[in-house]
């Protein structure tokens, strides 16, 4: 296997599947004792964390659960 000249390496898909590394999935590169390793992203860097953080404050109506509730059955 070789890195490419853009610093890229393909992941054998045994690995990814091992260690669940899917698709857009964040990663981080450490040294330790003089190896690389590569693992998953703490979990505010994931993308579940990120839409999170991008929608926080982006709701401007005030409803009620009961309100929200009524919307989804198509009751009004």
């Amino acid at each position: 296997m070789r890195i490419t000249s853009k610093g890229q390496v393909t992941i054998p898909v045994e690995i990814r599947e091992k260690a669940g590394l899917l698709p857009d999935t964040e990663v981080e590169f450490e040294m330790e004792r003089g190896k690389v390793v590569i693992r998953k992203a703490a979990a505010s860097r994931r993308r579940g964390g990120k839409l999170n953080q991008a929608m926080n404050g982006k709701g401007t109506v005030r409803m009620s659960t009961d309100e929200i509730m009524a919307l989804t059955r198509g009751e009004q």
